[in-house]
């Protein structure tokens, strides 16, 4: 392994950084300070932990601001920032537009539910409908879940984020709780989705930008979690962010 792009901090795409000696790590500078912000691979409280061993932090060392071409023998690949808080703050993507082929991070959660605690709902249907969809990929790699050739995750995506965004302006207006709109919610279709438990934390993000927080701003994630485990009845067995 000669090249390692991070597409976004979240420890289930950098904690392996480590793993991978003499690998040029690139990512967004954003993804290097959040990562480093973090630190290594520890235990948290909200989800049934793995056995992480002994995973040393290896922050990305070749950071951009906007963009950076990466050459795959003949073939370039365009390592993109989407410009915009989505599923985080410093969500990038890798476009191979000689093949059409794309790499979407977590942008993309295909058939499960899409996480934006630590980004912005509005930001992440902005990306989804201007950045990802305009390049009519023909092959798409998500961050979770089988790789597709068509729109339908992406458009199945955005109808969740959409319901989480209508949601949230009710239940902000009517003065409910983040954890209560999500208990007195059916989530239809949702429901069957895996992690199905994020609605509350997606809700707390939708309530912060309705309250004002720019998009991506600080809020309380650990709060947002806690309500998450207090939904769900119990700690996750996992997180797949």
């Amino acid at each position: 392994m000669r090249t390692l792009v991070n597409t976004h901090h979240h420890g289930d795409h950098t904690f392996g950084n480590a793993l991978f000696p003499g690998a040029t790590i690139v990512a967004h500078e954003h993804t290097r300070a959040e990562a480093i912000a973090f630190g290594p691979a520890r235990e948290l409280p909200w989800w049934q932990n793995p056995d992480w061993g002994e995973l040393p932090l290896e922050p990305p060392f070749l950071t951009f601001t906007d963009r950076i071409g990466l050459w795959l023998g003949e073939q370039r690949a365009e390592v993109v920032h989407v410009g915009s808080p989505a599923h985080t703050t410093n969500d990038s993507l890798v476009w191979f537009p000689e093949s059409g082929t794309l790499f979407c991070g977590d942008l993309v959660f295909h058939g499960g539910t899409p996480f934006v605690l630590m980004g912005s709902v509005t930001g992440a249907i902005d990306v989804l409908e201007n950045v990802v969809r305009p390049l009519e990929a023909r092959t798409v790699v998500p961050g979770h879940g089988p790789v597709f050739h068509d729109d339908e995750p992406v458009a199945a995506n955005l109808d969740y984020l959409r319901f989480v965004r209508d949601l949230a302006e009710r239940g902000h207006a009517a003065g409910v709780p983040p954890l209560q709109a999500a208990r007195d919610t059916d989530l239809g279709r949702f429901a069957d989705w895996p992690d199905s438990e994020r609605i509350v934390g997606n809700l707390h993000r939708a309530y912060a930008e309705l309250d004002g927080t720019p998009t991506g701003g600080p809020i309380d994630t650990s709060a947002a979690l806690t309500d998450m485990v207090t939904y769900n009845g119990g700690r996750p067995l996992t997180c797949r962010a």
